[in-house]
């Protein structure tokens, strides 16, 4: 989930109004619908590149953007008031190449929420051989939620400032309260810049949108493909459209109910956990890494580095970042493909008397410098989307003290990574009702994709899911978020999935870090140092 992405922001106001929807909502084809086809964007080798393509790549993606059909459908900003204020919602179309054995429409999203779609149909095709397979039968419809990418969307002004918080060593509570306020200053500004937009967004209207483009493309029925924040709006689009929904597939799942506080709990003790792993995996090469012979001495090791960092923070002449214990706790934390890669930082670190830094540590700091995106790069993340969603939803809202106090014991519970977290406030400040979504359950063919030992999304959802909504789970045995599309033997599964209406009960999933990789894009040595306590469920880049 790169660990991930989205910082939330706070600030302290009292809700006026909570919304509790749970019912199903009636289809969309009496709204006449229809899809207002115009040329599609064109774009440069480089931006495609930016994107992800490599050079061998480039001419099967390129015939893909060529048979690519680009369109608006117009909704209502309100879908209570159909006849106010309208909206664009961008998507793209990718026919199925056996017309005669046609489907249906699959659409997909990528997570989020502020994730864009809108070239996903086209991505999803050159990942592996099995991933390709999805465009034969079924039409492939990319979309850009509302606030995203090419559809209607209004970016908010991020927070000012920004450096009150300590060089090295754990932040202050007096340092955690200018953030806080600094937050909930950005936050309140940022909904009351258009509030009758901003208030729109949420899981149920990107679902509510989604149905009328169903009924704009003449489906009778939608399948639908979603990862990570696009689990959440899959179970809200089957749960507020039974009788259109088709065949949901939902990788890395979210939870049922969301409340940003308990989210980050967990969130935080999945990662405790995971260290865990990753210290009896380095105390089985101990002859490498020299850093502890059973998991306890491990542990110890990584924890006394944690309290000596933090007391004497490293300044290495030749990075520009002081090293402290965030930077042990946030290698603790890291997914196994790359434990190799930790271990060895964690070795170097442990041996370092500088003055400069470590050889690895050093390349997985500076790394390649980081390129400006080329012109007409389509969007990707829409960070204002993505806060307004969770804020309108999220009914925790905590005020200062309490938000200090769960920080507090969130890294005091989690004693290996905890220092890896980044205070928040959250979405306290955020002034606009909270609109929570109640699923319904249902006999509706549901497959809950769940990796047993991720950190991004806890596994410990995907139970909760299908408590609330009913269908089956689908065990993937890696930590990897939102593998499924990437790892071609689970990619088999989806797409038997998707053209039989069946599958079987899991997946080995993306390799470890004994096995030489498979997976079908790169993974990168550069992880992410700047510490988790992101907050959101979108799809992340160290995957």
């Amino acid at each position: 989930m790169r660990r991930q992405v989205l910082k939330r922001k706070g600030s302290a106001v009292v809700v006026a109004a909570v919304a509790l929807t749970s019912l199903a909502v009636v289809p969309a084809e009496a709204t006449g619908s229809a899809v207002a086809w115009r040329a599609c964007p064109t774009y440069s080798d480089d931006v495609l590149r930016a994107l992800g393509v490599d050079d061998g790549q480039l001419p099967e993606v390129r015939t893909r953007l060529a048979r690519l059909e680009c369109g608006v459908v117009s909704v209502p900003l309100d879908h209570d008031r159909p006849r106010g204020r309208r909206i664009d919602v961008a998507i793209t179309r990718l026919k199925a190449t056996d017309q005669a054995h046609r489907l249906g429409a699959l659409a997909l999203n990528p997570g989020g929420p502020g994730g864009s779609g809108y070239l996903m149909g086209v991505q999803v095709g050159t990942l592996n051989d099995e991933t390709r397979k999805l465009g034969e039968r079924y039409d492939l419809i990319g979309f850009d939620p509302r606030g995203v990418g090419y559809s209607t969307k209004v970016d908010c002004a991020p927070p000012e400032g920004g450096e009150e918080e300590p060089a090295t060593g754990p932040i202050t509570k007096e340092a955690a309260k200018v953030v806080f306020d600094r937050e909930s200053a950005a936050l309140t500004a940022c909904a009351n810049s258009d509030p009758a937009f901003l208030g729109q967004l949420t899981a149920e209207n990107v679902a509510r949108d989604l149905d009328l483009v169903r009924a704009a493309l003449h489906e009778r029925k939608l399948n639908f493909l979603g990862v990570s924040w696009g689990t959440w709006l899959g179970a809200v689009y089957r749960s507020a459209f039974p009788a259109t929904a088709g065949r949901v597939f939902l990788d890395s799942v979210a939870p049922p109910r969301f409340r940003l506080d308990t989210f980050e709990d967990a969130r935080a003790a999945a990662s405790e956990r995971s260290s865990d792993r990753q210290f009896t995996w380095l105390a089985q090469h101990d002859d490498t890494y020299h850093l502890g012979t059973t998991p306890a001495e491990v542990r110890a090791t990584v924890l006394a580095m944690i309290r000596d960092f933090d007391a004497n923070p490293r300044h290495y002449t030749d990075i520009p970042m002081p090293v402290d214990g965030s930077i042990i706790a946030v290698t603790a934390e890291q997914r196994s493909d790359i434990w190799p890669l930790t271990g060895t930082i964690l070795h170097e670190l442990k041996e370092s008397t500088g003055p400069t830094a470590p050889p690895t540590f050093k390349n997985v700091v500076m790394g390649p410098p980081r390129q400006p995106l080329p012109p007409g790069t389509p969007e990707g993340q829409n960070p204002t989307m993505g806060h307004a969603t969770f804020c309108n939803e999220d009914p925790s809202r905590l005020d200062f003290d309490h938000a200090w106090a769960a920080f507090e014991k969130r890294v005091a519970d989690n004693p290996a990574t905890g220092r890896s977290l980044r205070f928040s406030g959250g979405c306290n400040g955020w002034p606009l009702p909270v609109q929570e979504y109640r699923l319904r359950h249902s006999n509706n063919t549901l497959v809950l994709a769940g990796h047993r030992h991720e950190t991004v999304s806890v596994f410990q959802w995907t139970a909760d899911m299908q408590a609330a909504t009913g269908g089956r789970t689908y065990t993937v045995e890696d930590d990897v978020h939102g593998s499924v599309l990437r790892v071609p033997e689970c990619a088999a599964d989806l797409v038997h999935y998707f053209t039989t209406g069946h599958i079987d009960n899991g997946c080995p999933g993306a390799p470890g870090p004994d096995a030489p990789t498979t997976l079908t894009t790169p993974t990168t040595a550069r992880f992410d140092l700047t510490g988790s306590g992101q907050t959101g469920l979108g799809l992340t880049a160290s995957n």
